[in-house]
């Protein structure tokens, strides 16, 4: 609300609800008896804007001045009854805008004081502030009146104050303290607001347009405006900079419309004059004429407007500490020089979007990126910025790096946008490095820069061109070239097997290309040439590694079509797919799917004989779509299967095998019109293969043994992969095919001398039929007879595959490891889901402790082993190309296991406890498996968190007397098993990590760590001369870790329960062997003005002699590599209230003393913040 200012003296009147002009420099700030009406509705409109009431207007007291439509001298308007402030109008909507800016246009002309009173106001308003303004006359005799202008807080008010010029008053704006910190407008995220950002620049932009012709240029209206708006903008309250800064750059965008029109009417006056040359000036062109003269004239003041709004606001405001007010500016200043390049376009203001580009928050990255691809998608405009390409290449070359997605994106499109029209701005090896982004993470970054690698290499690709070609050979000479430039690409960037996600980049910008089904597969049947055609012939014969590729590119582009753009490893934005979209996909797919049923026979019966190729070919039907019409497609669908069962009786390549398996059995699915054609020769096959099994068991099978035949022996191979990939997808228990096989692995663990390769594939089927037999099990009602004969076959299978745990053949020991793992998970799933109300048995069975103590030996073996790849480790670091993708598939092989294994403790086959020789590995092998390590210890605290904290105990006391033996043993060199004390003492800092900052959920756990620890150091002790200490003291510097997670009522209780122990002892503080106990108290009594936790940690070269004493431990130590490091420690935040009224939380260690008792009486439990993740340094109260 703003008062009228006048130099008459009258009394003041003021409302008693409202905030009363506490301005004491002696400003006027009297008005009218009936001239308070800006109080009333300042708040009305207030509560009107925020309930969305559309009939804004109400009636208001005939005296009201504060409107539209105030008539001068006190006379009343006929308006005055529904008069509104302009902010009220303008969050009305857009509709009554030019309205409102007319109704004010007139006001302006009849009393422009008053109006410009009420437009100052409308932007005080639109800042959201509930303050005073008061307005006194500048007197030109107050020669002191600059100092004047300032901005405090007058502390015996508690207001905060404004006083600034806006020609021709002196204004002064108060508004109370805490309005920096509530919302304004501009910021309030309901959509209704959101609308009100619009409306506002609107209604500045049509302000400047409907007063072009008047008032604009009076020498009144743009100097007091400007002069408002540049001092506001410079406030140090928020709300007032980051309006008045939108609001003068739009004004600024207004004058900028102004002089283009300038420049397009003169450019209109020379269009007149070309067509009349040597002839009188027409009354046509005089008119242009005079209007040019006189739009000429106000050219320069419309630049010295602006130049009063750039250095007076957007030159301060470019760089505030508010990301959005920076935003804003940028914006405005790629739309100056958009539209009055003239002018704006230059070196001295393309410089601040280029110092912009490195600002720190994305937002402000994100506008000068898309401001910038309008100014180089203009070809005129790209011309002039020649200096600025290359003076920022770099940094608009490194921002595809930008972790903010979005820019990254934009930013592609901006370097995408470069290289259109400034052709030497990049280099080779600047294409090269957008071109890898076609492989990214992130779908729209990689889509962006499949554009640039499309326009680049594949839209107009080098052509060998024929003479006498007709259209479809030039086409498919078009086709192979664009095929060999993509493939040149691929196989230079060494991600070729990548191809589907490349495919992927291109779909939107090359889908044409991708889906010329009829083009990609005329080139894998063209013939070969004979050998005395023609060098330009011969130029156009694709070879072999070229028909892969092609093959590749089709299978890619039918998935993509059939599926749509998800990728494993490739986020994607959620996006809806609308009807349109989902009948054009439908139809595309049922045009690939015709051509392809007649086009893939041929395809396969020339192919026979590569398996590579066959297997990619033998992949495409798990992508048909289904077609209601079966009928007419029933001939193709026929040669189909023949050619697919020539395809698996020919070949026993797995990979082969189960592609085709896969293909069966989505051409035999319930919904495919060619079930009944599919399923019959799909049951053939089989039967087949299990008849001819058994005829070779019983020709190699002698009386339990197996007779030596190397060719039976690869039949008998080839007919398990065939019948193990068919088995992998359905049950064939009908085929008594658990009986057959099993015979092989009955041979095996009795007698041996089985190939290795037959022993895996028996193990994999005899376990897929078990996998098969459990899964149905339970479905239908068994006798008691069946379940005992199936507990049967489970404990005969787990027993097989425990003997060949320890197989001489490494491929054997991992089969039967992974198929016993999978065999154990789905038992324990069965038993979940088991229902007595079924009638069926309870098919119960758990493993024995040998079995148990086998698979932990084996993890131990084959897992935790090679070099040790602790978190500071590189993982490839001093490996060439070939070793280290060797390296990497063992590590994918290992991390299997590992999860296999992980998968037993957490669905509760195996004892928790058994996860404690897992998580000893957690420092040591971090890089490698620290991921499934962590994630285990997470699962197993779900299911019992104080069962998950002994065995976090174990692994650490278990490691400790480890490193003791060794040290006892006098041994020089380390055992491979045994860590150094202080990667011990980081084991336990990183557990203790995982506990997170929330205290009371691992309330218990952390006491339970702290009262077995104890135990673990003193129970049994009994003082000696000879041993003055405990002999495990030292373990309490590595209990110590924990100390930072307990709650201060805890901290007392574990320190009472460590006094009963250590108080039976005589301790001397000044012996060294006590000063564990002495930091292990110093933790636990660490008060507010201290530190929670003393940290101990001592080097490996200097480490502690575990048996009699421990050295002095230091209060420091370094957070680890990757971690984060901070030299100010983080806050304990605690709240402190009343005595809570619910039951006090008990401590674990008085339960086990004393039940039912709390843990203090009368002190509140600390409240701590939600949990971090890993913090590396301490955590310290403040």
């Amino acid at each position: 609300m703003i008062a009228e200012p006048t130099l008459i003296n009258k009394p003041s009147v003021q409302n008693e609800n409202e905030i009363v002009d506490l301005n004491s420099s002696g400003a006027v700030n009297r008005a009218s008896g009936g001239r308070n009406e800006n109080r009333q509705k300042s708040v009305r409109g207030k509560r009107k804007a925020r309930e969305g009431v559309e009939n804004a207007k109400r009636k208001h007291p005939r005296t009201s001045n504060g409107g539209l439509g105030r008539a001068e001298n006190g006379r009343p308007n006929k308006r005055d009854m529904e008069s509104v402030t302009l902010f009220e109008v303008v969050t009305m909507g857009r509709g009554a805008i030019q309205a409102v800016v007319d109704d004010w246009i007139e006001a302006y002309v009849m009393d422009r004081d008053t109006a410009l009173l009420d437009l100052i106001s409308f932007f005080i308003q639109c800042s959201g502030c509930k303050g005073l303004v008061t307005a006194e006359m500048f007197q030109s005799r107050d020669i002191d009146v600059m100092s004047k202008m300032v901005e405090d807080l007058d502390e015996g008010s508690g207001l905060q104050y404004k006083r600034f010029m806006a020609f021709p008053w002196i204004l002064t704006v108060t508004w109370p303290m805490d309005v920096d910190s509530g919302e304004y407008p501009l910021i309030i995220t309901t959509q209704y607001w959101k609308r009100f950002r619009s409306q506002f620049c609107e209604f500045v932009s049509v302000l400047v347009a409907r007063c072009q012709n008047c008032i604009i240029f009076d020498g009144y209206l743009m100097s007091t405006l400007i002069s408002l708006l540049t001092e506001l903008s410079d406030s140090r309250l928020r709300a007032f900079r980051h309006t008045c800064t939108l609001a003068a750059v739009k004004l600024l965008s207004a004058l900028v419309s102004l002089s283009v029109n300038v420049d397009n009417s003169q450019k209109l006056l020379e269009v007149e004059r070309s067509k009349y040359p040597g002839r009188n000036a027409s009354p046509r062109l005089e008119r242009i004429q005079r209007k040019v003269l006189e739009l000429q004239e106000r050219k320069l003041e419309l630049e010295n407007m602006m130049d009063a709004i750039f250095k007076g606001v957007f030159l301060k405001r470019y760089r505030d500490v508010v990301a959005e007010i920076r935003a804003v500016c940028m914006e405005e200043l790629t739309v100056w020089m958009r539209l009055y390049g003239s002018l704006f376009l230059n070196d001295s203001y393309l410089k601040y979007v280029g110092w912009m580009l490195h600002d720190k928050q994305p937002d402000v990255r994100l506008k000068c990126a898309l401001g910038l691809q309008g100014l180089y998608l203009e070809e005129n405009l790209s011309l002039k910025m020649d200096l600025f390409t290359i003076r920022f290449k770099e940094r608009m070359l490194s921002m595809v790096l930008d972790k903010d997605h979005e820019v990254a994106m934009q930013a592609m499109k901006l370097l995408m946008s470069v290289s259109k029209y400034c052709d030497d701005a990049f280099s080779q090896d600047d294409f090269k490095h957008m071109f890898q982004f076609v492989y990214s993470s992130n779908r729209p970054l990689a889509a962006a820069a499949g554009e640039i690698l499309y326009c680049r290499l594949l839209v107009e690709p080098d052509v060998l061109t024929r003479e006498g070609a007709t259209g479809a050979e030039r086409h498919r000479d078009l086709t192979l070239a664009r095929v060999r430039a993509l493939m040149h690409f691929s196989e230079e960037s060494e991600l070729h097997e990548h191809v589907v996600y490349l495919v992927d980049s291109l779909w939107e910008c090359g889908g044409a290309v991708l889906r010329d089904w009829a083009s990609l597969t005329s080139l894998l049947l063209q013939p070969s040439p004979p050998s005395s055609s023609s060098p330009a012939a011969q130029e156009q014969v694709v070879s072999p590694a070229e028909l892969r590729f092609v093959l590749e590119v089709l299978l890619a582009s039918v998935r993509q079509a059939a599926e749509g753009p998800p990728l494993a490893g490739r986020a994607t934005g959620k996006k809806v797919i609308g009807a349109k979209d989902k009948k054009s996909q439908q139809d595309e797919c049922v045009g690939l799917t015709a051509h392809l049923l007649r086009v893939l026979p041929q395809l396969l019966c020339k192919y026979s004989e590569d398996v590579q190729m066959m297997t990619s070919l033998l992949k495409i039907p798990q992508y048909f779509q289904v077609i209601t019409s079966g009928e007419e497609h029933s001939e193709a669908v026929q040669g189909l299967l023949a050619r697919m069962e020539a395809a698996v009786s020919g070949h026993t390549d797995q990979a082969l095998l189960e592609a085709a398996a896969r293909s069966y059995l989505a051409l035999s699915s319930e919904e495919s019109p060619w079930h009944d054609h599919v399923i019959p020769v799909m049951d053939q096959l089989i039967q087949r293969w299990t008849a001819h099994l058994g005829t070779l068991l019983e020709d190699v099978l002698k009386e339990g043994h197996f007779t030596e035949d190397k060719e039976k022996a690869e039949e008998i191979l080839s007919t398990l992969r065939k019948l193990t990939a068919f088995h992998n997808g359905q049950h064939m228990s009908k085929w008594g095919l658990h009986d057959q096989v099993s015979k092989l692995l009955i041979a095996e663990t009795k007698h041996g001398g089985l190939p290795a390769e037959v022993v895996v594939e028996a193990l994999r089927c005899v376990g897929l039929s078990i996998l098969w037999k459990l899964h149905s099990f339970g479905e239908v009602a068994a006798s008691r007879e069946a379940v005992i004969r199936q507990r049967t076959q489970l404990r005969a299978f787990c027993e097989k595959c425990h003997r060949c745990l320890t197989h001489m053949e490494q491929q054997v020991r991992e089969q039967a490891f992974v198929s016993l793992c999978d065999v154990l998970v789905a038992h324990n799933y069965q038993l979940q889901v088991w229902e007595p109300a079924s009638g069926t048995p309870l098919l119960l069975y758990a493993p024995d402790p040998k079995l148990q103590k086998a698979l932990v030996t084996f993890i131990l073996d084959h897992v935790f082993t090679g070099a040790e790849t602790d978190g500071h480790s590189t993982r490839v670091s001093g490996l060439d190309t070939e070793c280290g993708s060797t390296r990497l598939e063992d590590l994918h092989k290992r991390r299997n296991l590992l999860a296999a294994y992980c998968k037993l403790i957490v669905t509760s086959v195996l004892e928790m406890s058994m996860a404690a020789e897992i998580f000893k590995q957690y420092m040591k092998y971090y890089s490698d498996f620290g991921d499934i390590i962590k994630e285990t210890l997470n699962r197993t605290r779900q299911m019992d968190k104080i069962e998950s904290a002994r065995t976090l105990m174990l692994c650490l006391q278990q490691l400790y007397l480890r490193l003791k033996q060794e040290q006892e043993g006098g041994s020089t060199g380390r055992r491979s098993d045994v860590q150094t004390y202080s990667s011990i003492k980081e084991l336990a800092r990183r557990f203790s990590l995982t506990f997170g900052w929330d205290q009371i959920k691992s309330r218990e756990s952390l006491a339970m760590i702290h009262r077995d620890g104890v135990d673990f150091v003193f129970q049994g002790f009994v003082q000696q001369a000879e041993r003055h200490a405990p002999p495990n003291i030292t373990y309490l510097t590595i209990l110590s870790e924990f100390s930072s997670k307990l709650l201060k009522p805890d901290k007392k209780t574990v320190y009472s329960y460590l006094q009963k122990y250590a108080g039976e002892h005589t301790v001397n503080n000044r012996e060294e062997c006590w000063k564990p106990l002495i930091y292990y108290r110093a933790s636990l009594q660490a008060t507010a003005e201290g530190d929670d936790t003393v940290s101990y940690i001592s080097s490996d070269s200097n480490r502690p002699s575990l048996s009699s004493h421990s050295r002095c431990p230091s209060v420091r130590h370094t957070a680890s590599d990757g971690e984060m490091k901070t030299s100010t420690p983080l806050p304990c935040i605690e709240t402190k209230g009343t005595r809570p009224t619910q039951r006090p939380l008990s401590s674990p260690i008085e339960r086990k003393e004393v039940e039912q008792r709390p843990v203090v009486g009368e002190e509140p439990v600390d409240s701590i913040s939600q949990a971090s993740e890993e913090p590396s340094v301490q955590i310290q109260q403040r």
